[in-house]
């Protein structure tokens, strides 16, 4: 084999191919070189002024209103190397690129991962660019994603590295790096943030502002994520520790620093901002920063600006009253199209630029406790379940820590025994009516025949997804013991909405690109979650003003008699928060109010906090869109259903746990209910009840409006 290789490049050496090849081979390599010859380093002064390429626009869903125009109002100021703080500098380079003063424009490992994954992602977006290499990126190189692009920006770098100073080049970098938004530069982010000069700056404000970098729309000290900015401060003082650039004595004192923010600055060049930060956020996620803010893209959200602008007016009006009827100084709304799951209107705040308030933050995304506005996802698996609209649950004082005394109705940990809004108990009630009134106890017990993780998977199916620590929950959770955003919430209540069906929520109808050549639409992948006759028996509950009427009386703000609309309110522990959802088949209108600081609002009930706020806005949207009602749930013959299930007490009573095994509901009566670990104290409350009540001469038939029990 050796000597046939042997054989094979003699003759191949002899051949006019091999100096063919090698003639080809000195010619690339030529045109190499001249190609890296011809590679220019501009004149500083166009370096230092850096170029802002084709801004982005982003549009309401008619593509007429404008909602934001990411560079129409950029700030910069050119700061001298000796006027910024060394903290800033040593700040930046310990996590940005600790080893800077000692590279020549480019360190090989990083650059070398950096095209292997690009070539194998095919996104040439992969970073590993040193403080050299982004300040050719950001102002010498166009935008373009290529393969060229890369090794362009990395012979630039090095021949940057012959032309100026280590002080230079750190000093272009810092005068043009975005710090989120339109400000550009060390100087313009600490007169935004910190109202001073950037020679002024303290360490611990120095750290923040090196941590925005990585991500400034993320990191935006006015967005959501400032718990994660404060992590990534932190991590930049360590490493600045770590590479020996502050003492010990320095980094703790730092540490234990509070840093307060400017204001953020009013502009009337923005409307709906929660809802405009919010897409930018997710489309940075997806495009990177720089791609976004820079490529001419002209983004058409979702959002219908007329129903955006009356959530606004109300936020600001109802804020007001709020705060000084209920000490509830903040609201959220969320209106979405189930049909669709586009975002139709978003307000986190009563006011964006409120700093007192912390308006800037978006409690539509905020994670908050959503009281009894999280039971219809547990009654649906009831419903999946084989459970009737008409079972019999009871409202009746009840330990359920089996290992607590069964006449133990504290709930002082670990023992469990809740009561109700108004601290009254009914006896037998239906799911009907126990969940169009909102009573505990019986939502309780639904969670125990549903199970906890059961109903956490669901919840997770209809689009709620911050219960993640399964283990962390509780019988507690059907009352709101699981913090859930506004926007999750309206979204899973879209699916009953939309008979079943969920729509991933979206705030993005389609981007264009600088051509107007469409380069990304959001698309329907409609999931069924729950069945047709869950999702309608819930609408048909939720609708139902005779069930609702002994909790809230015939008139209350949730009564929309013009049109079918299934509504749900939910209060918090404590009074901390106050939630109300409500929809008809073509429309979801969520609304929260309480106060960002977590702080409680006066004792009273969802129904009378935010619900005014709801049905204000409802009136005033929903009259003009297509009249829908809901699909009534098909009737069940009662002769095929154990009388608990069709609404009878029957002559003995018992708990459902007597006539049920709770996970086949209309299976076997069980032959022996003690079995199950709650039956003794569901049945001991259940008997405590009887004892109190009139002897029964006959057998109980459930009253429907059970407001006497």
């Amino acid at each position: 084999m050796g000597s046939l290789m042997m054989n094979f490049w003699r003759k191949f050496r002899n051949s006019n191919h091999y100096w063919a090849a090698g003639a080809a081979a000195l010619f690339v390599c030529g045109l190499f070189v001249l190609w890296i010859a011809s590679l220019r380093i501009p004149a500083l002064e166009s370096i230092s002024e850096r170029k802002i390429d084709q801004s982005t626009k982003i549009y309401d869903r008619t593509g007429e209103v404008l909602l934001y125009d990411m560079s129409r109002d950029v700030r910069r100021e050119q700061v001298p190397f000796e006027a910024i703080s060394p903290y800033v500098k040593s700040a930046t380079i310990a996590i940005e690129d600790k080893d800077f003063y000692s590279h020549n424009g480019f360190v090989l490992s990083s650059f070398v991962r950096a095209v292997l994954v690009n070539l194998t992602s095919l996104s040439f977006s992969q970073g590993g660019s040193t403080i050299t290499q982004q300040v050719v990126k950001n102002s010498i190189l166009t935008k373009d994603k290529t393969p060229t692009r890369k090794l362009k920006e990395l012979i630039l770098a090095i021949k940057l590295e012959k032309v100026l100073t280590k002080d230079e080049i750190l000093t272009l970098y810092l005068n043009e790096i975005p710090y989120g938004g339109t400000i550009y530069g060390v100087g313009e982010a600490s007169h935004s943030f910190f109202g001073k000069s950037a020679a002024d700056l303290s360490l611990a404000e120095s750290a923040y502002l090196a941590a925005v970098l990585k991500a400034p729309t993320y990191y935006s000290p006015y967005g959501s994520h400032q718990k994660e900015l404060g992590e990534r401060k932190d991590l930049v003082l360590a490493e600045m520790l770590k590479n020996g650039l502050i003492s010990q004595e320095e980094h703790d004192k730092a540490l234990s620093e509070k840093v307060v923010f400017n204001e953020k600055k009013n502009t009337d060049n923005i409307r709906a901002p929660h809802f405009v930060f919010f897409v930018i956020e997710q489309l940075t996620q997806k495009y990177g920063e720089g791609t976004l803010e820079n490529s001419g893209y002209k983004i058409i959200t979702t959002l219908d600006y007329h129903i955006q602008e009356e959530a606004e007016k109300l936020a600001k009006q109802y804020g007001e009253i709020n705060q000084g009827k209920f000490n509830a100084n903040n609201n959220a709304v969320v209106a979405l199209d189930p049909k669709t799951g586009e975002i139709l209107a978003m307000t986190g705040s009563r006011n964006y630029f409120d700093q007192k308030i912390d308006g800037n933050f978006n409690a539509a995304t905020g994670l908050r406790q959503p009281g009894s506005a999280f039971k219809p996802v547990v009654y649906s698996l009831l419903f999946n379940k084989g459970y009737t609209a008409d079972t019999i649950l009871w409202d009746v004082p009840t330990q359920f820590n089996p290992s607590c005394a069964e006449d133990d109705f504290e709930s002082k940990d670990p023992c469990y025994s809740p009561g109700n809004y108004d601290d009254k108990f009914r006896g037998p009630m239906t799911i009907r009516n126990a969940l169009a009134q909102s009573i505990n106890v019986p939502a309780v017990e639904a969670i125990y025949l549903a199970g906890v993780r059961d109903s956490i998977k669901l919840a997770k199916e209809m689009g709620i997804q911050s219960l993640t620590d399964v283990n962390s929950y509780g019988l507690s959770l059907v009352l709101g013991g699981g913090s859930v955003s506004l926007l999750d919430m309206v979204s899973a209540y879209g699916v009953f909405a939309n008979d079943g069906v969920r729509n991933q929520y979206t705030p993005i109808v389609r981007v264009e690109d600088d051509k107007g050549n469409i380069i990304d639409r959001s698309e329907l992948f409609p999931l069924r979650v729950l069945p047709e006759e869950t999702a309608r028996t819930v609408s048909d509950i939720l609708s139902d003003n005779v069930a609702r009427t002994p909790g809230y009386g015939p008139n209350s703000a949730l009564y929309v008699p013009y049109r079918d609309v299934a509504v749900k309110t939910g209060t918090s522990n404590d009074y901390r928060d106050a939630w109300i959802i409500g929809y008809a088949p073509n429309l979801v209108i969520g609304a929260w109010v309480g106060n960002n600081d977590n702080s409680p609002m006066e004792k009273k009930v969802a129904g009378l906090i935010v619900s005014p706020l709801w049905r204000d806005l409802i009136d005033k949207v929903l009259p003009d869109m297509p009249e829908e009602s809901f699909v009534k749930p098909e009737p069940i013959n009662p002769s095929e259903l154990k009388p608990v299930l069709r609404g009878e007490v029957g002559g003995e009573p018992h708990s459902i746990l007597y006539w049920v095994e709770k996970d086949n509901p209309r299976g076997p009566t069980p032959s022996n209910p003690a079995n199950d670990p709650q039956y003794p104290h569901w049945e001991y409350s259940v008997r405590r009840w009887v004892a109190a009540q009139i002897p029964i001469q006959q057998p109980v038939l459930f009253i429907q409006n059970p407001g006497d029990f």
